[in-house]
């Protein structure tokens, strides 16, 4: 099973749940795609089994995901300050992965119906939905 993190801006979300993932699934592989080094970097740092960078590691990843997980402006072009590309937005959207996205309130969305609750939550949610999977 292909699981794939990604992230953008520092990578924060998706290290959080590379972490939360790792400490119970130890030999579970995940690839940590950054829209950015940084992003890429601190989701390696947190234990990912593979890393990559950039508009085509995302195209190329999400094409063969079974999971993909990351913060809900993946799907959204432009979103992420303007690191979410139109290319990366439809990568992930047409991708037949599963996705877990996880809601960010900063992206100029609302989400109807979802309350309002701290970010670990949504993480720790999404984990459980992964595990849920496995």
């Amino acid at each position: 099973m292909k699981i794939t993190i990604i992230d953008g801006q520092g990578g924060r979300i998706g290290r959080t749940v590379i972490e939360q993932l790792k400490k119970k699934h130890e030999t579970l592989e995940l690839y940590a795609i950054g829209t950015n080094s940084a992003a890429t970097a601190a989701m390696l740092k947190a234990g990912a089994d593979y890393g990559a960078t950039g508009d085509n590691a995302v195209i190329i990843n999400a094409a063969d995901s079974d999971i993909i997980v990351g913060p809900i402006g993946i799907v959204f072009a432009n979103a992420l300050l303007g690191e979410i590309t139109p290319a990366i937005a439809t990568a992930v959207s047409a991708s037949r992965a599963f996705k877990i996205l996880i809601p960010v309130s900063r992206c100029n969305h609302y989400i109807a119906g979802l309350g309002e609750a701290p970010m670990g939550d949504y993480i720790r949610n999404a984990v459980e939905k992964v595990e849920s999977l496995l």
